[in-house]
């Protein structure tokens, strides 16, 4: 932890609220499915790696809009609920708060989303949370209105969930560049292998590259040379949805308690695997002793 700072990180970005449901199988045209359950959930890139953190004992805001209406408030009461500090969020006026509707295939294990998107993220009342915190990390949403601001300090960790593209990214702003091994192909071609991706990145500007690769774990280099990789924890999977934010937001939190770096891939990775227990994106997310103790056999 931080010691003279009011928060350890700030979060900018996505914030929604999502209905799930898990089906034997997809529905046809003008077919009925009786769901095998029906959630309710924030999720957000963003918003959900603020709540993994502020889990584990991160200090945590979040900074992002969503709008006037029933869904915001119930997006800010959650995120309250879980220790986010939510005093740099915008209420957008006559503006709907992103939304999601979530069918997840429980024969197939895949998913289909229909989205609402969400508010122009505005940080304009952030500038005191993004004062108060050593690492600010944000998703694709967030990035450019938050280069943009002018409120981030010299001597900030800037850390980017890429699992979606960022028009006009300049990797000599990232501290901490988070893509999928997906993300990377479509940036450098998909002919290379993982530590030509990783290595093209760092030559591009970025201080550390941590790439996410589904059921192969992930794999970090930085600028200096040093090289990790974790495999992925074995879980009993209900459904991956917002597993890479769970990650960004474990990835956030072992950066913050000083864990070397591939020690910091292993706890991302056992989180994100362990949050996959859950239907939606937050319910099964641990907290830090059981990611310890999923992590003492490795160490042992």
């Amino acid at each position: 932890m931080t010691g003279g700072s009011t928060l350890d990180a700030v979060f900018v970005g996505v914030a929604t609220l999502d209905a799930i449901a898990l089906v034997p199988g997809f529905p046809g045209a003008d077919e009925r499915v009786v769901a095998d359950e029906v959630v309710y959930a924030g999720g957000g890139p963003a918003a959900t790696s603020a709540v993994v953190a502020a889990r584990m004992g991160v200090r945590s805001a979040f900074v992002g809009t969503v709008g006037d209406d029933d869904n915001g408030r119930a997006v800010l009461d959650g995120l309250r609920a879980e220790g986010v500090d939510v005093s740099g969020v915008s209420v957008a006026a006559g503006t709907a708060t992103a939304a999601s509707v979530v069918v997840v295939d429980r024969s197939r294990g895949t998913r289909a989303i229909c989205n609402r998107p969400a508010p122009r993220v505005d940080v304009s009342r952030g500038a005191d949370v993004l004062a108060a915190a050593p690492v600010v990390h944000a998703d694709h949403a967030g990035w450019e209105p938050l280069r943009r601001s002018g409120l981030l300090r010299a001597g900030q960790l800037l850390s980017l969930d890429a699992g979606n593209d960022v028009p006009g990214l300049d990797l000599a702003a990232v501290d901490l560049y988070v893509p999928t091994v997906e993300a990377l192909a479509r940036r450098y071609g998909t002919g290379l292998a993982v530590e030509e991706l990783l290595a093209a990145a760092v030559a591009e500007g970025a201080r550390t590259v941590v790439a996410t690769d589904g059921s192969r774990g992930s794999s970090a280099l930085t600028a200096d040379g040093r090289a990790a990789h974790a495999p992925a924890h074995r879980v009993d999977v209900v459904s991956t949805l917002g597993a890479g934010d769970v990650f960004h937001g474990a990835l956030v939190t072992a950066v913050v308690h000083g864990l070397p770096l591939p020690e910091q891939l292993a706890f991302a990775n056992v989180t994100a695997a362990l949050s996959c227990r859950g239907l939606d994106g937050r319910s099964r997310i641990p907290g830090l002793d059981e990611v310890r103790a999923a992590l003492a056999p490795a160490h042992s």
